[in-house]
């Protein structure tokens, strides 16, 4: 019979793609969401639609912060493997509300921690993010490193969740997988990102904010290399582990916004501003410690990745 797995935030970006991808290989997935309005739920309706098409895929309208109804989901549906994407996501936007990123990240993930030692689950994969990082200075940044001065309220819910996870694993024997995602991208991507906004305003002749006067650099990582090392991490389901997902490339922001220009042949009007408050500078990923346990090896360039982007925003938004 094939492998159960409940996925949590399968509505969202990465989450559609890895549960497309393992649908693709005939596992069982439940899917859970809450479907929120934090951007537009016809996005995350729409990226729920590309997965009804599965037989077996079944999907719970449910929030992780709900403790009753997560564990009639873990009863009924007794998932061998958990991915937790449910989150609530965004640096920005952890600064206008920061108890949203207390209750879904710390106290929505404590609620599967649970769930997953009561129901015996054989492996945790987790998110992490690439913000644990806060304002390290030496580049790469590495798993040894230490994360301990995060820059803002969503990083710091991220790095609690490391904590967390480890708790579980030391306690109960909890095999848990955090992965630290640098600035994925692609197709189904999410409108809050940089590369979202861009692409529409460029589009519509508007002008695009840039911050910290366009001197900032992203690892930036293409969704498909990310579900790559995603299913191997399910696959692996290692003890206690934390792996940086991204792409070993540093990119210019400025460089994106060049690829966009040229692939939809408009000229971008930018505003540029300060630094803002809990962006970091720079992020870029070392992936030894992902390719040798992983096998891990991102083949996406954004000078591929990008155009592929737009192609899927054009045809959505047409």
């Amino acid at each position: 019979m094939s492998e159960t797995i409940l996925v949590t935030g399968c509505a969202g970006f990465i989450g559609m793609h890895l549960c497309k991808n393992l649908l693709q290989d005939d596992y069982i997935v439940l899917g859970v969401d809450n479907l929120n309005d934090y951007y537009d739920p016809n996005l995350k309706k729409a990226r729920l639609k590309q997965l009804k098409k599965y037989q077996n895929f079944e999907f719970k309208k449910a929030d992780i912060c709900d403790l009753p109804s997560m564990d009639t989901i873990f009863d009924n549906f007794k998932p061998e493997k958990v991915v937790n994407l449910a989150a609530q996501a965004g640096v920005r936007y952890s600064l206008e509300n920061p108890q949203a990123y207390i209750q879904t990240n710390v106290m929505g993930f404590m609620n599967v921690l649970e769930l997953c030692k009561k129901y015996k689950v054989r492996g945790l994969i987790y998110a992490s993010s690439s913000s644990v990082y806060g304002g390290n200075k030496k580049l790469p940044f590495s798993e040894n490193d230490s994360v301990d001065k995060p820059i803002s309220i969503y990083a710091a819910s991220k790095k609690s969740n490391e904590l967390m996870a480890h708790s579980y694993s030391h306690l109960y024997g909890l095999k848990t997988t955090g992965l630290r995602f640098f600035t994925v991208y692609g197709p189904w991507g999410r409108p809050d990102m940089a590369l979202y906004i861009f692409s529409e305003k460029i589009a519509k002749g508007e002008a695009i904010q840039v911050y910290n006067h366009g001197n900032m650099m992203r690892d930036f990582t293409y969704v498909e290399d990310i579900i790559q090392g995603t299913r191997t991490s399910i696959e692996k389901n290692y003890h206690c582990e934390v792996f940086n997902l991204g792409n070993n490339r540093c990119e210019e922001l400025m460089g994106m916004i060049k690829i966009i220009e040229t692939k939809l042949g408009v000229k971008a009007n930018i505003e540029f501003k300060g630094l803002q408050m809990g962006d970091v500078e720079k992020t870029f990923a070392e992936i030894e410690h992902s390719k040798a346990m992983l096998d891990y090896g991102p083949k996406t360039t954004i000078s591929e990745g990008i155009p592929k982007f737009i192609d899927w925003f054009l045809d959505y938004h047409s």
